[in-house]
């Protein structure tokens, strides 16, 4: 007997990142991607529980004992590269639990779906026997690639680009490739403006301030849209750059920041690394508004084929200017057929059919009997 010949209602089990919660205003991409993953499976039907932060959204079917602690800094220290002392203690504590609480109940969920950024979830999936789908949402991480040579074949990866899946084929892990969606819906089709925008996370590799250098270069007016992930870098890069021309709202709730996307001329991208895919980009065409970009990572494989969007050479604040004048030009009419291209590359309805079918063909593998002696509940 197969799972799917049990229910073709799946119950999943979806590990989310645990910096972050879950919820508005979404900290960054992958935790927009995984809050937006949940909403559209319990949309389509399927019975969804998230192992996440404590205070996330979706949290009503997880049980107290499996949910992951969150980041807390003290005073206004913030990182998005290094944790507390004690925290990844507390996570590992945890995510084992979830793992020796699924080797108890083999029979609990019909697929796992993770995006979680430790290797627990990876390393120990074999333990219990429930079908696994990990997205690879980031660069090769070390631990991770780890856990996947101890995990083995059985266990199965999406990559959100194949400039990512090319990353980890380079380190043995072989992955399928599956963009990530925007929402048409809660990206509308802006007016537009003479003004642009930046969105993202303020963190050294996202470089922000190189956005407001190329504005000034122009003498346009930028809005600087984002969490503050390192306080050092906005303090000493993003901060002193601030002035009449240049204004940071912070984090916005989705439909807030979608207005502002769609109010502006053209948006700035301005990775400093290589980009695994790059939300910003699909996001912001989505909303009319043409894209002026740095060629890194998969940037260009995002951008491929669709109407107003310019790359230009990494760091180039020059070149990022001159392609964003050109695209300030833009009209109304030119707006509409961006946003129909974007919802025609990254909709929903276009790629959660796929999603399904992945999942659908992991669960319609054989059930393996694995002789453990059941964990402690």
């Amino acid at each position: 007997m197969t799972r799917l010949a049990r229910a073709e209602r799946l119950r999943i089990l979806v590990i989310a990142p645990s910096r972050h919660l879950i919820r508005q205003p979404h900290p960054g991409g992958l935790e927009a991607a995984v809050w937006d993953r949940v909403r559209s499976l319990r949309a389509l039907g399927h019975e969804v529980t998230l192992i996440a932060a404590r205070g996330s959204d979706f949290l009503d079917r997880t049980p107290e004992r499996m949910l992951l602690p969150g980041v807390v800094w003290g005073g206004a220290r913030t990182s998005d590269e290094a944790y507390p002392d004690g925290y990844l203690d507390q996570v590992s504590s945890v995510l084992g639990g979830v793992v020796d609480h699924l080797i108890a109940n083999p029979d609990a969920f019909d697929l796992i779906d993770n995006h979680s950024l430790h290797p627990t979830p990876i390393e120990r999936s074999a333990d219990h026997g429930i079908p696994m789908l990990t997205t690879l949402h980031t660069p090769p991480l070390p631990e991770l690639v780890a856990a996947a040579v101890v995990a083995g074949a059985a266990h199965s990866f999406v990559a959100v680009s194949s400039h990512t899946a090319s990353e980890w084929r380079a380190f043995g892990v072989d992955s399928t490739v599956l963009p990530n969606v925007v929402d048409p819906g809660a990206w509308p089709l802006g007016p537009g403006g003479q003004d642009l925008v930046w969105f993202g996370r303020l963190v050294p590799e996202k470089g922000a301030h190189l956005a407001i250098d190329a504005a000034r270069m122009l003498a346009r007016k930028i809005t600087v849209l984002g969490r503050v992930g390192d306080v050092q870098y906005f303090d000493e890069a993003v901060a002193p750059r601030l002035g009449a021309d240049v204004r940071h709202l912070g984090p916005l709730r989705r439909r807030r920041l979608a207005q502002v996307v769609g109010s502006s001329g053209c948006a700035l991208v301005t990775p400093c690394w290589d980009e695994p895919f790059g939300m910003v980009v699909a996001e912001a065409l989505t909303t009319g508004t043409p894209v002026a970009a740095f060629d890194r990572g998969g940037i260009s494989e995002v951008v491929r084929g669709l109407p107003g969007a310019r790359l230009v050479p990494p760091g180039d604040t020059a070149a990022l200017a001159a392609a964003a004048s050109a695209l300030l030009q833009t009209t109304p009419a030119e707006r509409q057929t961006i946003r129909q291209h974007a919802i025609e590359r990254f909709s929903p309805q276009r790629w959660l059919p796929r999603l399904d079918a992945l999942y659908r063909q992991q669960v319609s593998r054989p059930v393996v009997s694995l002789d453990r002696v059941p964990a402690e509940p």
